[in-house]
């Protein structure tokens, strides 16, 4: 049976959990494959020979979990006394002018590929992944079944760009500190949830006994597709077929999806320019795994024609316990983070993908100016950095300043509201005129308060 996460209508409920209306239109869109002529082969060699498989207008969003350091990566202070400037020096990119920190020297030599946003404002206070994945403070009011993440938005506004991948997948590994987790997709139910490939959400791409790693032995899958149609009567029509699992059956007939996750297929010197790391190894526990094979996934998922890709990258709450201390964990992050960030920004432009995705870098807020033998750099809502790179936005520049310490924003003081505006800007969705129902049927817009499409950018 095909095990799917989705909304369901719990009076026809199977023993198993399925619902009958769920496994006739699964077994009835299994048998598009056999009717009018038109095999699942032809219909896929069909979209590729009209060029519907190119990559769309894309997303990729990583999340420095815990709140990474403004002011020892891309806001140095180096005039400033030792116990806030910190050891690191900064270093001149190869745009004059901008200047990083000394342990990221490959993202120092392509600055003219990327922006840094140095004075993003409004930041909540809490480790809350909330803001990072939909831009909104989780403290204000939110509408009945709670706000949509940003994948969630783009697949209920412009749906999957081609029928072999979901619109929108998370990487994210599940954290055992809840609010370090990922949103779900709010009062747009489970149709716009994510496409969850990671951790124990590995069952969602289960087809009668043929998981992730089978599914590259096509005889195995076209031999569970027969004997789901055979399971199935075949007189039923389509009629209110759900379209998460019209979703899941497009997924599961399709080895696309399973090439692109499936990172030996992809040239060893490739993955040595990303790096590799162990996903069952978490940081400091509550935090995620440190796995820069992870951008190289979201990389083949764009190409293979995923929307919007999320991830969660590390743990960068740095303080307590006798190593745990935030330079020590600098000394170790910044070399790997260095690393798979500039080999994901290379690839893309090498790759033809530049213009089409657009990447942001972010944690939930910044870090305070004055080092604490006890804790490090503390928790800093009142300013915070973005990463931006990609997208054919106008790269190579700062936006935003901060003050002599890095507390304050003193220069051009960005929203996430206006972050994200840009980012549905670069997708081609409107956020001044585009607007969600919420569950009472109130037209909801995508941004908080109105924010605007960042000019400096587009």
């Amino acid at each position: 049976m095909l095990k799917v996460t989705g909304s369901y209508d719990r009076r026809e409920r199977f023993c198993d959990g399925m619902t009958r209306r769920n496994v006739l239109n699964i077994g009835t869109l299994a048998a598009l494959g056999t009717a009018g002529g038109w095999s699942l082969p032809s219909i896929l060699k069909a979209s590729e020979s009209s060029g519907s498989l190119r990559s769309p207008k894309s997303v990729i969003m990583i999340y420095l979990v815990g709140g990474p350091p403004h002011q020892d990566m891309f806001d140095l202070k180096p005039h400033a006394p030792k116990e806030i400037a910190g050891p690191w020096r900064p270093i001149s990119t190869n745009v004059p002018g901008i200047e990083i920190c000394e342990a990221l020297p490959n993202l120092a030599r392509m600055a003219d590929k990327y922006t840094i946003i140095r004075s993003l404002v409004g930041n909540q206070a809490d480790h809350d992944a909330i803001q990072v994945f939909n831009g909104r403070d989780p403290k204000k009011i939110k509408p009945s079944g709670g706000w949509p993440q940003f994948g969630s938005m783009v697949s209920r506004v412009q749906g999957a760009a081609t029928p072999l991948a979901p619109p929108f997948v998370s990487l994210c590994y599940q954290c055992s500190h809840g609010p370090y987790n990922e949103p779900g997709p709010g009062f747009l139910g489970t149709t716009h949830a994510p496409f969850r490939p990671m951790g124990p959400t590995r069952d969602d791409m289960v087809l009668n006994g043929v998981s992730l790693e089978r599914l590259q032995d096509r005889r195995a899958l076209l031999k569970s597709v027969d004997q789901l149609r055979r399971d199935v009567d075949a007189t039923m029509t389509m009629t209110g077929m759900d379209a998460f699992t019209e979703q899941a059956m497009g997924l599961l007939t399709s080895s696309r999806l399973a090439e692109a996750l499936d990172i030996s297929k992809e040239d060893p010197r490739t993955i040595e320019r990303y790096g590799t790391g162990d996903p069952k190894v978490f940081i400091d526990e509550n935090g995620a795994p440190r796995v820069p094979q992870s951008m190289l996934v979201a990389r083949r998922l764009i190409e293979a024609g995923v929307r919007v890709v999320t991830l969660n990258y590390s743990k960068w709450d740095w303080h307590g316990g006798s190593y745990n201390t935030i330079f020590n964990r600098e000394k170790e992050d910044f070399p790997i983070f260095d690393k798979c960030l500039s080999a994901l920004i290379e690839d893309l432009h090498e790759r033809g993908l530049s213009d089409d995705c657009a990447v942001v870098v972010w944690g939930e807020f910044g870090r305070t100016p004055i080092i604490s033998s006890q804790v490090g750099r503390d928790h800093w809502p009142q300013v915070n950095f973005a990463f931006l790179a990609g997208g054919r936005m106008k790269h190579g520049q700062v936006i935003g300043a901060t003050d002599r310490i890095a507390g304050e924003a003193v220069a051009r003081p960005v929203t996430w509201g206006e972050v994200y505006s840009t980012l549905f800007h670069h997708l081609g969705i409107r956020t001044d005129t585009t607007t969600i129902a919420d569950n009472n049927g109130r037209p909801q817009y995508l941004v908080e308060d109105g924010g605007k499409v960042l000019p400096e950018l587009v």
